[in-house]
């Protein structure tokens, strides 16, 4: 009677583990380049009071065993980098990656962090950098008197400059990827960090090697889904309501035994 009560508790844990990730995606529903969380659960140990395949008789053998189970708790949070949708903006240094990859930020310690966030703008120094002021990797500088910035599919930053007749080359926006894009740690800012778990970086020209290609004047919105997430909130609520219910029986049961 008493373990319902431990694993009803770690059941309305769980739950309550699940709605602290739909909450906050449901919070990012409107962030550039947001990828979606979910809570990754896992059963604990059992209590094995008959083993499987023991001898019942001389000649025979169990052929299932009596394992009590402790009830669950959440092992990660899995992090989906499917495609976000590409919305038409007015900005021509807003950039979004069609398909894998991820811009190139360089912190203030002069570590390298990733984002899918391509709302670029200019500083007082006319590098091109994220909406917090982090310059964008490999330096891309606009000049003061340049018009007409592009972006190619490819990275490649031209600009016209008065007294040039062809658009002059100002930079490059290199893209990098993972092989275990999930085990990036997610450092806030729209920014991730490398881990041992996603690998080492490897950086490319955009179009190239598996790498997306960039669209100017666009970004990628959020890959939530409103409708899935809210479907998601009510399976919760009614898991948790479950649970509880659980314990508020096996209340009752030792209520009833205490009566005996």
């Amino acid at each position: 009677m008493i373990n319902s009560l431990w694993i009803s508790k770690t059941g309305m844990e769980a739950q309550q583990m699940q709605l602290d990730v739909i909450s906050h995606n449901l919070a990012n529903v409107s962030t550039t380049g947001y990828k979606r969380a979910s809570a990754v659960f896992e059963d604990l140990m059992y209590q094995n009071l008959r083993q499987v395949g023991s001898a019942s008789t001389d000649q025979a053998q169990l052929p299932t065993g009596l394992h009590l189970g402790l009830g669950v708790r959440t092992v990660a949070t899995s992090r989906s980098f499917a495609q976000g949708t590409l919305q038409q903006t007015a900005n021509p240094l807003d950039v979004a990656i069609q398909g894998s990859g991820f811009f190139q930020v360089t912190m203030p310690d002069g570590t390298t962090q990733y984002t899918r966030d391509g709302s670029f703008q200019v500083d007082n120094q006319g590098r091109l950098v994220t909406a917090n002021g982090l310059a964008v990797a490999n330096g891309v500088t606009v000049p003061a008197n340049a018009k007409n910035v592009t972006i190619a599919n490819n990275g490649t930053v031209t600009a016209s400059i008065p007294g040039n007749v062809s658009p002059q080359t100002i930079g490059t926006i290199a893209l990098a990827s993972f092989l275990n894009p999930a085990g990036l740690e997610p450092q806030g800012q729209n920014l991730f960090a490398e881990s041992p778990a996603s690998g080492q970086a490897s950086t490319g020209t955009a179009g190239s090697n598996g790498l997306g290609q960039l669209s100017q004047g666009f970004l990628e919105t959020s890959n939530v889904n409103v409708v899935q997430e809210l479907i998601t909130m009510i399976q919760t609520q009614r898991a948790y309501e479950m649970n509880s219910k659980a314990i508020q029986t096996s209340d009752q049961m030792l209520q009833k035994l205490g009566q005996l």
